[in-house]
């Protein structure tokens, strides 16, 4: 492996360390003191950490590990070392957090579940951008999703429902009226979650398509292809003014990948002229799948 490929991983995995890390505080920091529940595995692991104090950690590691197993049998060893590495670092952080967080970081219970569920939608997203996975109902899904006609948005809307919902059985120390209102609150962090990481995977999917001239494109070329691992386009033009022939670049690229592409070019061809534009979609190989 290249030290380029090196760098690449270990920035990923430390990038879905972060996101971890943002997910397990928004749960540990806002929305376990206040005893809502949200959806997903974590909902689970709330759920019997207020009827029985068991650590959240531990029941969140020992029904992923459950779940991957039964994944792999029926669906194949298809599950990458990302989703095991997610599954066992977001453990180790919701249980190292849950023991030092102690109290509320904000009192005000509808605050906390302005805060907690945008929060945990934020750190699922940086997740995912990086191919990582958290497993849980995710994995329910795809396997009701196997041997029947159900989409896997429903089966995860469906169990999220009925995990904030069961909340009204187990939080018995509540009147009433208090375990009706913090179901509500549930529900609002789910759907905060939802909105929240669709916000960042859409921000994450977008593409610029980039226009490069310069004398040395031949090296900028193969910089693009070698460390981004982005296919890159030579056509032939002509400089009107100078009536000059030249070599014209066009690569596509994620928005994020585009200060990449900056530095490339910099550091070979100061000179060199750029023009970068947004593309409303981008589909084929290392980009959308073409959809009917």
């Amino acid at each position: 492996m290249t030290n380029s490929v090196i760098f690449k991983t270990t920035r990923s995995y430390l990038i879905i360390v972060f996101g971890l890390f943002l997910y397990a505080l928004a749960w540990t920091a806002f929305l376990i003191p206040h005893k809502i529940t949200g959806g997903g595995v974590s909902g689970i692991g709330a759920l019997i950490f207020y009827a029985s104090g068991f650590p959240m950690g531990y029941t969140y590691f020992l029904i992923n590990i459950g779940l991957i197993l039964v994944a792999i049998k029926m669906l194949g060893a298809n599950f990458g070392v990302k989703t095991i590495f997610g599954v066992i670092i977001g453990s180790i952080l919701l249980s190292v957090l849950q023991a030092t967080i102690k109290h509320p970081v904000v009192d005000d219970k509808f605050m906390s579940t302005i805060i907690g569920g945008a929060l945990c939608g934020v750190g699922l997203g940086v997740v995912f951008t990086q191919g990582g996975s958290t497993g849980g109902t995710d994995i329910i899904a795809m396997i009701i999703n196997k041997y029947r006609n159900i989409s896997p948005g429903k089966v995860i809307l469906m169990c999220d429902v009925f995990i904030i919902g069961s909340s009204f059985l187990v939080l018995l120390d509540l009147d009433p009226a208090k375990r009706i209102e913090t179901i509500v609150y549930g529900y609002v962090a789910m759907a905060l979650t939802a909105y929240t990481l669709d916000a960042v995977l859409s921000g994450s999917k977008q593409s610029v398509q980039v226009f490069i001239f310069s004398k040395k494109y031949q090296l900028i070329a193969d910089k693009i292809t070698n460390e981004l691992g982005r296919g890159v386009t030579v056509i032939d033009g002509q400089g009107w003014f100078t009536k000059e022939n030249q070599k014209v670049l066009i690569t596509l690229v994620r928005k994020y990948e585009a200060n990449d592409i900056n530095r490339i070019i910099k550091e070979i061809d100061s000179e060199a002229f750029i023009s970068i534009a947004s593309v409303m979609g981008v589909y084929g190989k290392g980009f959308e799948r073409i959809r009917h």
